[in-house]
This record gives C-alpha cells, sequence and structure tokens, in this order.
C-alpha cells in the first residue's frame, strides 16, 4: 500500500497491469474507513497517467490547459474516472471470488473499452511492419481512460484473470497479478503490507505471551 501523504506523485506503483495499477489509486473501495484515495481531481488523472507512462509530457500539459478552458467537462470526466476505477474494482473482485460479474459494471467498462478501441490508429513500429498506437490526446479530456478500460478489457477476456488477487491486509484493497509459481502470495507488496501485517501478529503472539 501507498505512503499516506495523500499525494498521487508518491503513490506505489507496483508494476502491475494498467487496470490494476488504476484500481490501486485508492486504498480502500469497499467498507468503511480512509479510502486514501488519491485521484481526487483531474489533474491527478493526468498526472497518474504521466507517471504510468500513458501519457507524455506535451500530452499532459495539452491536457491540462484544455482542463482549464473548460472545467465543468474535466471534473465531469474526473467523476467518470473514479465510477470506471470502481466499477473495474468490482469486476476484479468478483472475478477473484467467483462471484458473478456484475451487469452494470460490466455495461459501464463495455461502453468504455468500445469508445477506447475505436480511437486507437495503425502506425509505424519500431523495427519494421505496424502496430496498433494511442493517437496524441489534443484536447480530448477522456483520453486518459482510453488505455485503462482497453487493458480493464484485455485482463477480463485473457487466462491471467484467475490469477487476480487482493491484498491479504485488512487496511488495503490493493489489487495485483499472482505470477508465483504456486498462486501463493498474499500481499501487494510484502516490504509494505506484509511486514506490517507481520509486525502486527508479533506483537500480539508476544502480548498474549506476557
Amino acid at each position: 500500500m501507498a505512503s499516506t501523504d495523500g499525494s498521487i506523485d508518491t503513490l506505489k506503483l507496483l508494476g502491475e497491469p494498467l487496470c490494476l495499477e488504476f484500481c490501486n489509486t485508492a486504498s480502500l473501495h469497499e467498507g468503511e474507513g480512509d479510502r486514501g484515495d488519491r485521484l481526487t481531481t483531474y489533474a491527478a488523472l493526468v498526472t497518474w497517467s504521466r507517471r504510468v507512462g500513458t501519457l507524455d509530457a506535451e500530452g499532459a500539459a495539452g491536457l491540462l490547459a484544455a482542463a482549464g478552458r473548460r472545467p465543468r467537462e474535466a471534473e465531469r470526466v474526473w467523476a467518470e474516472a473514479v465510477a470506471l476505477r470502481e466499477s473495474i474494482f468490482r469486476l476484479m473482485r468478483a472475478a477473484e471470488t467467483g462471484a458473478a460479474l456484475p451487469a452494470a459494471d460490466l455495461e459501464r467498462l463495455s461502453g468504455w473499452a468500445t469508445r477506447a478501441l475505436s480511437r486507437r490508429v495503425l502506425a509505424p513500429a519500431e523495427g519494421g511492419g505496424v502496430a496498433w498506437r494511442w493517437p496524441a490526446p489534443g484536447d480530448a479530456l477522456e483520453a486518459p481512460l482510453w488505455p485503462v478500460a482497453e487493458s480493464a478489457a484485455s485482463l477480463l477476456c485473457s487466462e491471467a484473470l484467475g490469477r487476480v488477487k487482493s491484498c491479504g491486509a485488512a487496511d488495503c484493497q490493493w489489487l495485483f497479478l499472482d505470477t508465483s509459481r504456486n498462486r501463493s502470495r498474499r500481499w501487494c507488496d510484502m516490504r509494505d503490507c506484509g511486514n506490517r501485517v507481520k509486525a502486527r501478529r508479533h506483537y500480539t503472539r508476544r502480548k498474549g505471551e506476557r
């Protein structure tokens, strides 16, 4: 789990599939308590996209300038980003637990994925040939959500979906892809949540012994 200073700039990135990193912009999605939400403004969405590499500096600057000119639209896109994040989280959690995929969340993701895929273009690839690319965002404020939606749709349709897990810490619901051979990974980050849980258990055990 990320540090608790509340800034998107210091949010820890785990190197997970893009859609899971997007879900991890909040520490908690269900239940009571501090959600630890970093996706608090449209600017935070752009900053996160820059950090994960789906926007370059020029694209990010252009979107922030467009958001300044169209603040109401930027706020709407931010609200849709949060709604999409929560839908992706619920879909991944349902897949993890074997529950039925929530129809409304699947419909929301499907709509975003359809729009996103229609934006991709064929462009020359390094080393020859062509590949699908995302175009420069220009002033399309929803552009940061296109690769997120594509990532979530691809993961839902892949065999890797069976390896999606949520962190075993009580105060963290970060998602990760368990690529361990025996699927034994329990924490989003052993150095953070894993160590905290182990230290807490050790303290409780020692206290009981005394």
